[in-house]
């Protein structure tokens, strides 16, 4: 197995697709929406180019394929950006044309339900980016955070080594998308504890792969887009969990079958996200989410003892549904220095 290839990247001035391939949310609640491609104009020097089906609510998965395919086929397009997740792109893979794209690499910015396209552009040989949604951290309310913009910064612009450095603050309460006083302000943050390492005796470096587990776990019951579990050998797996929380015991399920099917211990090393522990539908205070992320924590800890005892894991990596959020490159190259505690991606 060849390791997937970096796509040439934008440069300032240049034009960006904004794609939805999951969900059409921009179409109800534009007021994140615009203030991301306002950022991506005047903070990034970029130009977005919107598609038919970027503020369509319920459009097709066909649709949305041949957005897709209109922004990777246009040769003065230089990035995609997805606006946002969703739950059901996994029936757009289908329709795609995996030729058009093969011939026409671009970076792809986009996580949470974008893990699908994540997937399959690594199978096609493409690296991709994982993390910088338009309404999520270019349309963060107040300001971009700055680790967050400087992750994707160097992830747009550069083929650089960048090492990862721990947040000192997190946060994931938001204020309501249709309320034009929730853009006033910052969203609060909390203080971050920083990262945890276990089994952190070695050093690993391999291509990456992962993403948002539960969009995986449907990956990995319809096998789609999973390659044979030897060519995962020596990978970087990433992982992290969405804002529907999933518990404890759904996370050690899913590790669990993964371990089933011989691929868990493929992988020497592990990154886990700060878990998201906040959501309209489950507004945890201080002490109950973080009793949140420990049980989480706990759950990863007891997959890999029983699976895969010897892979090193580092918990609440900044990285997926949580702010700031650091981007990961997708089948990209990630070094974890155990013994001197750092994480350098390649971009």
């Amino acid at each position: 197995m060849t390791n997937p290839s970096s796509p040439a990247k934008p440069r300032p001035g240049d034009r960006v697709a904004v794609l939805s391939p999951s969900s059409g949310l921009p179409g109800i609640l534009p007021l994140p929406f615009e203030l991301g491609l306002r950022r991506l104009r005047e903070e990034f020097a970029l130009v977005p180019v919107e598609y038919p089906s970027t503020r369509k609510m319920g459009s097709t998965p066909r649709e949305r394929a041949a957005d897709i395919h209109a922004a990777f086929s246009d040769p003065a397009v230089r990035a995609v950006f997805a606006s946002i997740g969703g739950d059901d792109q996994i029936t757009v893979l289908p329709y795609l044309d995996r030729e058009l794209l093969r011939a026409n690499p671009k970076p792809f910015f986009g996580y949470s339900d974008n893990t699908s396209l994540l997937v399959f552009l690594e199978r096609l040989g493409i690296v991709g980016y994982h993390g910088g949604s338009v309404m999520v951290e270019l349309g963060r309310p107040g300001a971009m955070h700055p680790l967050t913009a400087g992750s994707l910064r160097a992830a747009l612009f550069t083929h650089d080594a960048h090492e990862l450095v721990p947040a000192e603050e997190s946060g994931c309460v938001n204020g309501r998308w249709e309320d034009p006083r929730t853009f006033d302000a910052e969203p609060a943050m909390l203080p971050a504890d920083g990262w945890t390492w276990h089994n952190a005796d070695r050093v690993v470096e391999g291509a990456s792969w992962g993403g948002e587990l539960e969009i995986l776990s449907w990956m990995l019951m319809a096998d789609r887009e999973i390659r044979p579990v030897a060519e995962y050998e020596g990978r970087v797996l990433f992982l992290e969990t969405s804002e529907e929380m999933p518990g404890a015991d759904q996370v050690y399920r899913i590790l669990r079958n993964m371990g089933e099917r011989g691929l868990l211990e493929r992988f020497p090393a592990l990154l886990m996200g700060r878990a998201r522990n906040w959501s309209f539908e489950s507004p945890l205070g201080a002490k109950e989410g973080e009793e949140y992320r420990v049980l989480q924590r706990q759950a990863v800890l007891r997959a890999l003892s029983e699976y895969a005892p010897a892979t090193m894991a580092v918990f609440d990596v900044d990285l997926g549904h949580t702010d700031p959020q650091l981007i990961i490159p997708y089948g990209g190259r990630v070094r974890v220095d155990g013994p001197a505690r750092r994480i350098v991606v390649t971009y």
